[in-house]
């Protein structure tokens, strides 16, 4: 099943969704399910428990042996927890190229969202993005956000200026009624809109939307190609800004413009690679 979602990512979770007793058991069947790597090119992550939790060793342990693409951290609060990660993941001897992932989740990660997000690796496993985790947020702060999230707009651009300065993804938190398709477009609209990469999803029905918000429009990736054929023309080889299409362009822009060709290849190439399973059945 979990092969046929057209999503860029799967999370094995052996945190929230697994009680006490069957911690030792999700261990083993994510180790083999991550093993298999039979999942279309998707990334495969594997959350762990909390690294203040009896299990997270264990978890570290378990996971390098299966080679995920990454590892997911909840409850992520200082830069030294992720330094801590490292060291389990270099010590569990991990292939060097495992991303770590932090959950940004509670008060004190918002508050450290710079510190955290600016521990570079010196060796071996780096940190490849944040995620906010915007219900434990909710639950820990006790606001009570509305549809637009008016109370948590601080903490969602602390964590996007926090990842964009230190060249990192960043991806929202989940929306938990995934049978309200009009909310949850509006939140993937938001996110994109305050500058996130994509949004944590917890029901196969969402990915359409999701993708559909995210990936750049028609109109973007033409926008993006002139900015990037304007930039690259002899005359313009050191100019600072440029006109495309009456308007003034900047050399940030097109930073911008090749992050959202970038976004645009990877999402022609993930609708490929689902394709082509069928292709070879009708074949």
């Amino acid at each position: 099943m979990a092969e046929t979602i057209p999503a860029d990512v799967l999370v094995f979770d052996l945190e929230d969704a697994v009680p006490p007793e069957k911690k030792e058991a999700a261990r083993r069947m994510t180790a083999d399910a991550v093993a298999d790597r039979d999942y279309r090119g998707k990334e495969l992550i594997i959350r762990i428990n909390g690294l203040d939790t009896k299990w997270a060793a264990g978890d570290i342990a378990a996971a390098t042996p299966a080679t995920p693409h990454g590892i997911l951290v909840p409850k992520v609060g200082r830069a030294e927890d992720i330094r801590r990660v490292r060291a389990a993941l270099r010590a569990a001897g991990a292939d060097p190229e495992t991303m770590i992932w932090a959950m940004m989740e509670t008060p004190q990660a918002i508050l450290n969202a710079a510190a955290i997000a600016s521990a570079t690796a010196d060796q071996g496993p780096t940190l490849a993005g944040l995620v906010i985790g915007t219900n434990d947020l909710a639950a820990e702060t006790e606001v009570r956000p509305a549809r637009d999230r008016s109370p948590m707009i601080p903490w969602l651009t602390t964590c996007v200026l926090a990842a964009r300065a230190n060249d990192l993804a960043v991806i929202d938190g989940i929306y938990r009624d995934f049978n309200d398709s009009d909310g949850f477009a509006v939140e993937c609209a938001q996110a994109r809109m305050l500058g996130m990469d994509g949004k944590s999803l917890i029901h196969p029905n969402q990915v359409s939307a999701c993708n559909s918000v995210f990936t750049p429009s028609a109109d973007e990736i033409a926008w993006a190609r002139g900015v990037l054929a304007a930039f690259d023309t002899p005359e313009n080889a050191d100019a600072h800004s440029v006109s495309v299409d009456g308007r003034i362009v900047e050399r940030l822009h097109a930073r911008i413009a090749r992050r959202m060709m970038a976004t645009a290849k990877a999402a022609r190439e993930a609708e490929a690679r689902e394709r082509e399973p069928a292709e070879r059945d009708e074949a």
